[in-house]
This record gives structure tokens, sequence and C-alpha cells, in this order.
């Protein structure tokens, strides 16, 4: 595809801008739409391998903006599974379809939220981590981050309900991803995803996703925390119906 290409530039900037929105903490998970947006004018896997390096820019600048509002024993409890789930995602990079990625975290994020709506989860609300639970989710954010960099629903599983200040949320989430995207490029690079194309149009949407990032920045910290999380949650939701979509479409349908 063309980088002039009217089409794939109005794409693929609304698309980077979402994500950079995102990254900074203003936007929930809405920025796993962003390969699945750019999927609609290239391949997906080439939609993933272009977007890796905008993502570890943006990362740069989310991590400096937000260093000093990090919990780190999440990180410290997350960062072991999400490596495992990147080796698996490696593994079994030939033999997942996208669609079936997506479908499984749609379901996996609707369940999310029908279980934030339970009463139960108001008692869980602001209890210590639980590692294990960490581990299996990080686990889960890892694999699917590699797969098509949609780790934002898992990560938020895990911690959405610690109820974190949204700086501090916004702090542990670039640091983590940060971590993982970095732990992406060598498979990306055995993997083809980082060609000459897409390092070029990689090229070509980082400026719109760091002014996306800081965009986010100023935004994230003028939000209440009551409407922070009410954002987040309506997102997310959204988000599940339409990735329940596109994987039964995908898997389903063949479309």
């Amino acid at each position: 595809m063309p980088i002039f290409d009217p089409y794939f530039v109005a794409i693929a900037v609304i698309a980077v801008l979402i994500v950079g929105l995102s990254k900074a903490g203003l936007l929930g998970s809405l920025g796993m739409v962003g390969v699945p947006l750019l999927s609609l004018v290239m391949p997906a896997r080439d939609a993933a391998g272009m977007m890796l390096p905008v993502l570890l820019a943006m990362d740069v600048i989310a991590v400096y903006a937000y260093r000093k509002d990090v919990d780190w024993g999440i990180i410290r409890i997350m960062l072991p599974g999400a490596a495992a789930g990147t080796l698996l995602g490696w593994g079994l990079w030939a033999f997942v379809s996208d669609a079936a990625v997506l479908l499984f975290v749609g379901v996996i994020t609707l369940l999310f939220i029908l279980d934030a709506l339970l009463p139960l989860r108001k008692k869980l609300e602001g209890l210590p981590p639980s590692k294990p639970w960490g581990v299996f989710w990080g686990g889960f954010a890892g694999f699917t981050s590699f797969i098509s960099h949609t780790g934002g629903p898992p990560f938020q599983i895990y911690v959405l309900p610690r109820r974190l200040p949204p700086a501090t949320y916004s702090g542990t989430s670039a640091v983590f991803f940060a971590i993982v995207n970095s732990a992406k490029l060598i498979p990306y690079f055995f993997l083809g995803q980082l060609n000459v194309h897409n390092l070029q149009l990689s090229a070509a949407m980082t400026p719109v996703g760091i002014a996306g990032v800081f965009l986010g920045i100023y935004l994230v910290r003028r939000i209440s925390m009551k409407w922070f999380y009410r954002i987040a949650y309506w997102l997310v939701f959204l988000l599940a119906l339409k990735l329940v979509w596109d994987g039964v479409r995908g898997v389903f349908l063949g479309l």
C-alpha cells in the first residue's frame, strides 16, 4: 500500500493517533484497535510489524512522563508471565490466526466486563494483587501483545480492580508495555516483520503517535478518577463487542 494513498494515510493517522492517546493512559485499551484498523488497508501481520517501532517511540515518551508514577509491585508480578506469553506467541506465530486471537481476546474481555458488574468485584477492589493471577494475566497480555498488539484488556483485567490513581495506572501500563514491546524486537526481526517497507511506514507515522501521547498526557492529569474509570470500562466493553464480531467473521465465516 503506497504511503501517499489518501485512504491509507487517513486510516493510518487515525489508528496511530488513537494508539498514542491510549499509550498515555487516556483511552483505556482503545489503542488495541490500532492493528484492526490498519488491517483495513494492509495485511494484519504487516500492520503489527509496522506498529512496533511506533509503539516503542511512544513508550519512551510515556515512560519518561510517568517515571515517578509506577506501581513496581505490579510490574514485578506480571513480567514473568509476559515473558512466557511472548515466547509462546513467537512459537505459535505460524499456527494462530489474527482472527482467532481477536475472538479469544474479545470473549475474555466481555467476561471481564461482566465480572466488573458483579457485587463480588467491589469486595475485591483495593486488595493486594494476587501473584498467580498476575502471572496468568501477564502471560495472556504478553501473548496477545505479540500476535496483534492487543495486550491491553488482559493487563486491565488484573490492574483496573486495584483502582490505582489515573497517573499511576498510566505509568504502570507504560513501563509494562515498554518492556514487553522491547522484547518483541528480536522475534519480529527474525519473522521478517521489520522489513524496509514497514520501517518506512513506521518512520512516517511515529510523529503522529508521539503527538497523540503528548495530548493524552496533557488530558489524563486533568480528568477525574470517576470519569477516568467510567470511560475505560465503557471503551473496553465496546472494543470487546468489535473484537468478538471481527473474530467470528474471520474464524467461522472466513471474512
